[in-house]
């Protein structure tokens, strides 16, 4: 039985949207320029029908091999491989940097004092689904950034410091939850998403359009 469009959780349709812009922009069908403005609308948009409109003249649709390799991209990373359920990280008078591929711990003990430090969980890989970071930051600066398919709660207490939690935190709930606690004393903290879901979907349609002509 075929559902009413205007029935259909809207999330749903403006997904399928995205999916069929992003496979006929892939296959040379729209040039870039429409298919970043038809992405603008398809994501800005809160009405079923106009989300629809904006691919009714498309006919490529999406294909198993699709799906396999946006699941790759969106999906939270998960590895097999197990890392130490406890990382304990310092930094006095220096500076100290978490980024690329690293293997995420169940806990993560942070000391920051007269220093920098920077959490860059974009591309890290997840051993857990609730990862919490105790935070004791004093005269410092601690920036963590997070990918939006991750769920983030900030319970960190401040003293004369500047706290900003900037990520979105609407992520499913099989998504890795990050629960930042503990003290931040005339300090600042800022936690924000590196690279916005519109850009993931940009770079992941021009990966898509390349491996459609290299497979010519």
């Amino acid at each position: 039985m075929n559902v009413k469009l205007e029935d259909r959780p809207i999330e749903k349709v403006r997904e399928e949207t995205i999916d069929k812009l992003i496979v006929n922009y892939s296959h040379g069908v729209i040039s870039s320029d429409a298919f970043e403005r038809r992405l603008d609308q398809a994501m800005k948009s809160e009405l079923h029908q106009e989300i629809v409109d904006l691919v009714a003249d498309l006919e490529m649709d999406v294909d198993q091999k699709y799906e396999n390799t946006k699941h790759q991209q969106f999906a939270p990373n998960y590895g097999g491989t197990l890392a130490d359920e406890e990382l304990k990280l310092r930094s006095v008078l220096g500076s100290l940097e978490r980024s690329g591929q690293w293997l995420v711990p169940k806990r993560i003990k942070l000391l920051n004092v007269l220093g920098s430090a920077t959490l860059d969980f974009t591309d890290a890989v997840f051993q857990h689904q609730d990862v919490t970071i105790e935070l004791a930051s004093a005269l410092a600066s601690d920036e963590i950034f997070v990918p939006e398919n991750v769920n983030v709660i900030c319970k960190t207490f401040g003293i004369v410091s500047s706290i900003e939690n900037k990520a979105p935190s609407i992520a499913h709930r099989q998504a890795p939850t990050i629960t930042i606690e503990g003290k931040s004393v005339m300090s600042s903290l800022e936690i924000k998403v590196k690279r916005t879901i519109k850009e993931k979907f940009l770079a992941f349609a021009e990966q898509m359009k390349d491996a459609f002509q290299s497979s010519k």
